[in-house]
This record gives structure tokens, C-alpha cells and sequence, in this order.
């Protein structure tokens, strides 16, 4: 045979099979079945018609290969190439050939631009970029007025002597909407290099803070870059990220998939301020992770610190302990990059997190613990002589230790996770934001005992719809100081409370109304409207009813209790299916 016209039969049957192709596309395909996502079978049943017609031109050209082979061994070489080429099949031209064998490629071309998935990432030299966020509109009703937007403030829930505590509130935002990007790449096999930014809408520039999450304009909720070394499997990360105190997601990775989803396993709330009992904060940090076999981290991290007070302050010579109160009574404010109306704490040694995070392998990784130890330093400057011949800064020390789960009781379907802590001086690691310490009548920072807790669950009852409940509460202990007929501390029982019960008593009695315990339930649900090819839709719902209990004081306790209601609309325009 002829080799120009075998290689015209490849061709020519690759052109068949190709023609074929276009007719079965082209051709009305039979009704899909019922499903959620229509756009998704009729993708699927395309491929399983792309995948048959592959496999028939394959098995042709085998064929066409077997039937050369065999010429070859009863003819030899000899015979093929001398052998006088049939009357019937004319000569192909190179040009024809080239023609020919351009179709066929431009045909297998169109066959796997089907095929291939679509990648969202940007490839530049060795570097992947994976574009990450949500676009989201999302509404909250109070039945007690906040003055808070999407991000709650529980700990500032009204007492019935406020106004507010009459009113209710309706807003809608859009500014938890969130961008992000993630970029990667390798020095060598072993060596992994990669930067994370994750930013929303939610500072506010007059009374940024850095309590829980820096809340400067532009709001960074993480950005920071890691160095990963297979070997010996340590990773280092520098910037800002959630504190390590937070329950990760798998291991100890700092990651999450750019996608709009935490690398922490964070309660699905709509609300920004998650639920009380929650510990975490984001923050700059600087953190070593040793991983041993994908079954056992250890984590250590310096964080940025920061102290929040409540309480009386006493009036002592030299007291300062933030830009809120200088030397001898005076006031300070906030230096470069800071709003002059803003409270920073004086602190000079930073928060120091150890952890050890398992995943047992005889569970089948269906278990996530984490056990962790915190240390803080309080620092301020004070004296007790008049003429200030003694002041001096002081030091005082904090801290707590806590622990986090995430069990997959149903993998895939139903999950469980919970988180707890205790300490002294651990108050802004909470989502209640209580104080972290108080002062003693002489000056010195005392922190404050608080315990904090919360335990949740998530049905994914469909690969398309999540319910989820979760419960927290975070409650503080007193400490009561006196020097003479002053009264200092937080929850001190000689505090007057008998004002805080109603408008008509707050004209004639005061209320301190420090803030013991704050408890909360709530439950929501998420739906997926859409999720294919362009990226995905997402709707919520919340409830929770958040209840403020102050201490016991002179007149009663007060409570204070707020019911919520949160929608979003989201789309995850980056998002890919899996």
C-alpha cells in the first residue's frame, strides 16, 4: 500500500469521525433529566457523547495501524514502496495533506477546549494568580437599636434606660463584599512561595481599632505572605492573618480557597461579629508551623497586642495606660497613621500563641483538635506621690489556654464544631468584646477572669443548601476594689444599677450596668441557587437572639436582649466547581 495513501485514510477518517461529531452536536439531544442544575447535565451528557466519539476515532486509527503492520510482514518494506499505487486514488499533494492534517488538529483543538475545565487562575512564568471574593447585598433588622451595620455589637446592646433600647433599625449593606488574591509560585520542588490579600468594605475610619480586626480603611482582613519547605516540612508566615487561638481548617494552613472562604473555620453567620463565645481575632503576626506527616502541627506566633479596659479609673499621679489619658490627667491622642479620636493601648511586648493541632489518622481525618496557650503582658505607668518623684511603668501579666473541635460526624453531610477558653486579660480574643482588664484604686492594671465558649452545627442537607445552629455565650468575674468611699473595678456590687430599668428612672438614678454575660443563639441557612461556569449565587438567611446581662449591683441587674434578622445575596464570581 501506498504510504500517502494510508496517511489520506488516517486523515480522511479522522475527518469522518469529526464529521460525525458535528452531527451528533448538532444534532437535538434527548430530554435532560429532572435535576437541580439543568446547565450541568446537559455539560455532562455533551462530554459522554464527546467521549464516544474519541474512543471510535481512536479504535479507527488502530485499526488503519494493524492493517499497515500487517502488510508490512507479508510484503516487506521492499514490496510496500515499489508496489504501483491503485488506479482509483489519486496523488495527494503536501499542500492537500497539510490542509487535511490542519482540520484534524483544529478539530481535536475544539474537542478540548470542551473537555478541558475551565481555569479562572493567571499563569505568568512559574506564577499562578487565583482570583478570590463576593459581590454581596445583605440587610439586618434590630429589634433594639445599634447603631451597628452588618458586624454587630453585642456588648453595646441598650438597657431600657436608653432611647434606643425603643427603637428599632433596618439597614442594608453591601459593604461586607470581599476581594481577594492569591498568588504562588516555586523556587524548587521543595520550596513554595506565596502572598495572600483579603480585603472588605467594613473600617471605619474615625474609630478604626485594632481590638479584634484592624478596621482601618482599606479594611485588611488578611495579607501576608508564607514560605513553605517540604522538607523539613515548616512553614514561616509573616503579615496579618487570623490569630493562631482560631480553629483552623486543616492543619494549621493559613489558606483558604480565595473564594470568598476563611482558611478558619469560622461560624457561617451572616452577621460580620460571628456569634459570643468565638475566639479569634486578625491581626499582624509573625508564625512558624511544623508539620509532622499531615497528622500533627505545631504552631508558635507573635501578635500585635492591644488592651481593652472597663470600669473605673482612679485618679492617680502619672496614670497612663492609653492615648485616652495622659501624664497627670492630661490627654493624648493618637500619633502618625492613627485618628486622633481613637484608643490605643500602651503595650510593649507582644501576644505569644503556642499551639498543637492532631488529626488522627485512625479517624480517618474525620477529627480536628487543637489545644493552645496564650500569654499576654499589660503595661502601663503610675505613682502614688503627688509631685509624680515616683512614677514608673509596670508590668502585669496575662493569659489563658483554650481548645477547638471540628468533628464530621457524617462526612459530607452533617459537622460539629465548638471552641472554648479561659483566662485572665483574654476579653478582646471574644466576639463580645468584653474589656480584658480593669484598675486596682492605686493604678495598676488587674485583667479581668472571663470564660468563653460556643458549639454549632452544619447539615449540608444537599450539595446546594446548609442549615446550621450554634449557641456562645462569654461571661466575666467581678473585681471590686474600695479606698475609702471610692468605689473601682468592674461588677463592683456597690455600683449603682437602679436607673438602668427604664427612661423614667435614668432622670433620677444612675446606671453603671458593667456587663457580666453576654448569651446567644442563632440559626440560618445558606442556599446555591447557581453554581456552574459562572461562578456562583448565594443566599442567606440568619435569626439570633443575643441576651446582655450586667452584674448585680445597687437597685438590680439589668438585661438587655435584641432579636436580629440577616439576608445576603452573594455572587462568587472566581468560584469553580470542584
Amino acid at each position: 500500500m501506498n504510504p500517502k495513501l494510508l496517511l489520506v485514510g488516517v486523515c480522511a477518517s479522522a475527518l469522518l469521525a469529526g464529521h460525525a461529531f458535528a452531527q451528533t452536536e448538532n444534532a437535538t439531544p434527548p430530554a435532560p433529566a429532572k435535576h437541580h442544575h439543568h446547565v450541568a447535565n446537559s455539560v455532562e451528557e455533551r462530554l459522554d457523547r464527546l467521549e464516544k466519539v474519541i474512543e471510535e476515532q481512536q479504535g479507527e486509527i488502530r485499526s488503519l495501524k494493524a492493517q499497515l503492520g500487517g502488510q508490512g510482514a507479508s510484503g516487506g518494506a521492499a514490496s510496500v514502496a515499489t508496489a504501483p499505487p491503485p488506479q482509483s486514488q489519486p496523488e495527494v499533494s503536501a499542500e492537500q495533506f497539510q490542509a487535511l492534517q490542519n482540520q484534524v488538529n483544529q478539530q481535536q483543538a475544539e474537542v478540548e477546549t470542551v473537555t478541558k475545565p475551565k481555569d479562572k487562575k493567571l499563569h505568568f512564568k512559574g506564577v499562578t494568580v487565583t482570583f478570590g471574593g463576593f459581590l454581596a447585598a445583605e440587610s439586618v433588622y434590630r429589634s433594639r437599636e445599634e447603631f451597628a451595620d452588618i458586624g454587630s455589637s453585642y456588648s453595646g446592646i441598650p438597657y431600657p434606660d436608653s432611647p434606643q433600647a425603643h427603637a428599632d433599625e433596618l439597614r442594608m449593606t453591601a459593604r461586607q463584599s470581599r476581594i481577594s488574591g492569591l498568588v504562588q509560585g516555586d523556587v524548587d520542588p521543595v520550596t513554595h512561595l506565596a502572598m495572600y490579600g483579603e480585603f472588605d468594605f467594613l473600617g471605619a475610619a474615625a474609630s478604626a481599632n485594632s481590638n479584634e480586626s484592624n478596621s482601618y480603611q482599606p479594611r485588611v482582613r488578611a495579607l501576608y505572605g508564607t514560605v513553605d519547605w517540604d522538607d523539613p516540612g515548616v512553614q514561616f508566615l509573616f503579615g496579618q492573618d487570623w490569630s493562631l487561638v482560631t480553629l483552623s481548617k486543616n492543619g494549621m494552613s493559613p489558606q483558604g480557597d480565595s473564594q470568598g472562604s476563611d482558611s478558619v473555620l469560622a461560624p457561617p453567620t451572616i452577621d460580620a461579629q460571628y456569634v459570643p463565645g468565638f475566639d479569634w481575632t486578625r491581626q499582624p503576626q509573625l508564625r512558624v508551623v511544623k508539620n509532622f506527616d499531615d497528622e500533627v502541627w505545631l504552631g508558635l506566633s507573635a501578635e500585635n497586642p492591644q488592651s481593652t479596659f472597663g470600669g473605673t479609673v482612679p485618679s492617680v499621679p502619672g496614670l497612663y495606660y492609653n492615648s485616652g489619658s495622659g501624664f497627670n490627667g492630661g490627654s493624648g491622642s493618637a500619633g502618625a497613621e492613627f485618628n486622633p479620636g481613637i484608643t490605643l493601648s500602651l503595650n510593649h511586648v507582644p501576644d505569644i500563641i503556642g499551639k498543637i493541632a492532631v488529626e488522627p489518622s485512625a479517624f480517618d481525618k474525620m477529627v480536628h483538635l487543637e489545644v493552645f496557650g496564650l500569654y499576654r503582658d499589660f503595661y502601663d505607668r503610675y505613682g502614688t506621690n503627688p509631685n509624680l518623684t515616683d512614677v514608673s511603668t509596670h508590668d502585669v501579666s496575662g493569659g489563658g489556654v483554650g481548645a477547638n473541635a471540628l468533628v464530621k460526624l457524617l462526612p459530607g453531610v452533617f459537622d460539629i464544631q465548638a471552641d472554648g477558653m479561659y483566662g485572665d486579660g483574654i476579653g478582646r480574643y471574644g466576639s463580645g468584646q468584653l474589656p480584658d482588664a480593669t484598675f486596682e484604686p492605686n493604678g495598676q492594671i488587674a485583667p479581668l477572669t472571663e470564660d468563653m465558649e460556643m458549639v454549632g452545627g452544619t447539615w449540608h442537607s444537599t450539595p446546594h443548601l446548609d442549615f446550621y445552629v450554634f449557641a456562645g455565650r462569654e461571661h466575666e468575674d467581678a473585681k471590686a476594689y474600695y479606698s475609702g468611699t471610692s468605689l473601682y473595678g468592674y461588677g463592683n456590687p456597690l455600683y449603682e444599677n437602679a436607673g438602668c430599668f427604664s427612661l423614667t428612672a435614668a432622670l433620677t438614678s444612675k446606671c453603671v450596668g458593667n456587663t457580666q454575660q453576654i448569651d446567644q443563639i442563632t440559626a440560618g441557612l445558606w442556599g446555591d441557587p447557581y453554581s456552574g461556569d459562572f461562578g456562583r449565587m448565594r443566599i442567606g438567611v440568619q435569626y439570633s437572639y443575643t441576651e446582655r446581662k450586667a452584674f448585680e449591683g445597687v437597685g438590680g441587674r439589668p438585661v438587655a436582649n435584641d432579636n436580629m434578622i440577616f439576608t445576603s445575596f452573594r455572587y462568587y464570581p472566581f468560584w469553580e466547581p470542584k
